[in-house]
This record gives C-alpha cells, structure tokens and sequence, in this order.
C-alpha cells in the first residue's frame, strides 16, 4: 500500500453496470490522481479484482451475472483485502446489512455526491494504509509485510524463497536478540539441525546475497558462538 495521501496512484476498481455512472465515477477518480479500471459485471469484477489487485473496490449491489453481496462475499473468502465500498438505490437497513456483513467497508445509497464519494474513498484508504504500516516489520531500510508477504528494501522489491523468507521474518521478529542456529532451524525448518550440516549458514549467505549485504554495513550480523542477529 502507497505511503502517501490517497490519490497518488493507488488504483481503484470500479464495477458498475450503469455505463453513465462508471464513466462519470472514473473521470472524477481520474482527476483526483486515481488509477482507474472498471467491469459492468460480478463476474468480470471478480476476475479484475484478482487479477489486478486493486486499492479498493466500488461496487453495486444490482450487477448482472453476480450480484455485489455475493462478489463481495467470494473476494473475501479468497482472501482479498483491500477495502470495499458498496452503492446501491435499495434505501432498506436490511440490505445496508447484507453488504457490510458480506465484507464490505462502507456503504452508500444513491443518489449521492460526488464529493462524499470520494470523501469515503479517501478515508478508507488511509485507514487501510495505517492498517497495513502497522502490521509490517520495518528494521532500517527493510520493509517485510507478513499479510502480502512481500520484501523491500530501500523501494525495491526483494525476491525471496518461502525459506528465505521465513528465516528474514523470524530475525527480524527477533530484532537486536541473537538467535541460534537451533532456534532457527526449529522455527524454520520445524526440526532440529543435524549436527553436520550446515543448512542454516548456507540460507544466511542466500539471504544476505539478495538483501545486498555489504561488509561495511551488514543488515544481518553473525554473533560468534550464537548464531545470527539482525539489528538497526
């Protein structure tokens, strides 16, 4: 999730059926600095939803094919995280309900302005990048986020084996402790290390290869007669 204020880049997709209103929606969010892609179905918005991975979603509760409750419904059950806004003309509590308890973030009943709209659309994606910053692990320019699993360091994505990247989430859990290479092994490999092989030694090499550790300035340190560390 981008760091900075909503509507630098992030993308948004909008799933409408109402051709005159996805229009009108993707200019506003266009002019705003928005990223737009749009779908006139539950279907379609399902595949685009996965696919691109956007920011957030805007979607109606009338679509043809699968309905916003049920589209909603299955993003979420395959894991999709970015927030969701649902519009619809129904005014009853019921379906209100039926959306937020199906996954969505907010809910707003047309007709509505355009600037609260984007008012919502904003707030929710502050919300969601504080979310998001406070579940990473951040130690000096490496940024892990345990929900993406994904890697940066200075920017740049870091891409990492699953044990690799296990091994630099559990240091960095253990940020400023030294670790043995039991523990490691343990919480890596989920056994003990067999006292002649080196396994342990040769991830660290993986790993600090791809983080572009230098002798000068070594993200992860080696604690003679411990194990490995990981500090500021």
């Amino acid at each position: 999730m981008s760091e900075h204020p909503p509507g630098h880049g992030e993308s948004v997709l909008i799933v409408e059926d109402d051709e005159y209103l996805a229009s009108v929606l993707s200019r506003i969010l266009v002019n705003a600095g928005f990223r737009v892609l749009t779908a006139t179905d539950g279907e379609s918005g399902l595949t685009m939803a996965l696919d691109a991975q956007p920011d957030l979603v805007i979607l109606d509760v009338g679509l043809p094919l699968r309905d916003g409750v049920n589209l909603t419904r299955t993003l979420r059950a395959r894991g999709f995280g970015a927030p969701m806004l649902m519009l619809t003309a129904r005014a009853a509590v019921s379906d209100r309900v039926s959306g937020l308890d199906a996954g969505a973030d907010d809910y707003l009943p047309k007709p509505f302005e355009y600037s609260e709209l984007l008012a919502r659309v904003k707030a929710l994606l502050r919300r969601a990048s504080m979310t998001a910053a406070s579940t990473q692990l951040r130690v000096r320019d490496v940024v892990l986020d345990p929900i993406t699993r994904k890697v940066e360091r200075g920017g740049r994505p870091v891409d990492l084996t699953q044990k690799e990247y296990a091994l630099l989430e559990y240091l960095m859990r253990n940020e400023g402790r030294a670790v043995t290479r039991q523990q490691i092994a343990l919480t890596v490999w989920r056994t003990a290390p067999e006292p002649e092989t080196n396994v342990v030694d040769v991830y660290i090499n993986y790993l600090r290869k791809k983080l572009g550790d230098s002798r000068e300035s070594p993200m992860v340190h080696t604690v003679r007669g411990t194990g490995y560390m990981i500090k500021e």
